[in-house]
């Protein structure tokens, strides 16, 4: 008896805990639309946050209770958006292929770094110390973040500069948000002119920092046909909306930043 009243009293409360629960989950038993696993399963699971959603779950449920775009989904790009649609019973909307950009050009052949860095051989590590070692505080740093993170081998780094390859490239974003300088965007491939360069500095001080870099001489701005081109605070920008891609501003360059 020692043991079989408390063996007893253990039991029922086992069985009560389990009719409990089960009650509790018929109750509070939520509904799950089952598309949502299958545009799970259709997307990627990259959970790179490109589309603008937490991950590839939270995506999934915005496609089928928000009516969120069925193509927003980067690396997944076309596949994922026909798959999407099939399983809603629509048609596929049009992804517009992207890729990232770097806007530097300053190689080890065109800048020089400040000093030697003998610490942790990260960008963001080196960015601690007075801006980074390069003479321009605005360029690629080249230790490689943006490469290590990206999962597509899209990132290399040659002489001292991070280059994107557009046929490897998912348009995730990683590679965005790993540079601490910002230099890193994404945009569409059908935009084929780009200014590579960063510098907030004058025309002066990024000449003496980089021979590849903006000097802000609006050469290419009274070049434009089109009225494509900027220069704002000694710094080019495009407006793709206009950029018909003519080149002129690329030959006009005189120390060809604009690729």
């Amino acid at each position: 008896m020692t043991y079989l009243i408390p063996a007893l009293i253990l039991g029922i409360c086992g069985v009560l805990a389990g009719v409990l629960l089960t009650v509790a989950s018929k109750v509070f038993y939520v509904k799950v639309d089952e598309r949502i696993e299958k545009i799970g399963e259709a997307l990627p699971q990259a959970n790179c946050g490109a589309c603008g959603y937490a991950g590839c779950a939270d995506y999934a449920d915005a496609v089928v209770n928000n009516n969120a775009p069925t193509n927003l989904c980067r690396p997944g790009g076309t596949n994922s958006a026909s798959k999407i649609a099939e399983i809603l019973g629509t048609s596929a909307d049009d992804v517009i292929p992207m890729t990232a950009v770097v806007h530097c050009n300053g190689d080890c052949n065109a800048t020089e770094s400040q000093f030697n860095f003998n610490g942790v051989q990260s960008c963001k590590a080196v960015k601690r110390f007075y801006g980074g070692n390069g003479m321009c505080k605005y360029g690629c740093i080249g230790l490689g973040d943006c490469a290590e993170i990206c999962e597509y081998s899209a990132v290399k780094i040659k002489d001292g500069l991070a280059k994107i390859n557009p046929s490897l490239c998912q348009a995730c974003g990683q590679c965005v948000k790993a540079c601490p300088n910002h230099l890193i965007s994404i945009k569409p491939k059908s935009n084929t002119v780009d200014v590579l360069c960063s510098s907030a500095a004058n025309g002066k001080a990024t000449k003496l920092a980089c021979s590849n870099g903006c000097i802000g001489c609006k050469i290419c701005e009274k070049k434009c046909p089109n009225g494509a081109i900027k220069v704002e605070n000694f710094h080019a920008s495009i407006d793709h909306d206009r950029c018909t891609s003519c080149g002129l501003c690329k030959s006009a360059c005189p120390v060809k930043a604009i690729h």
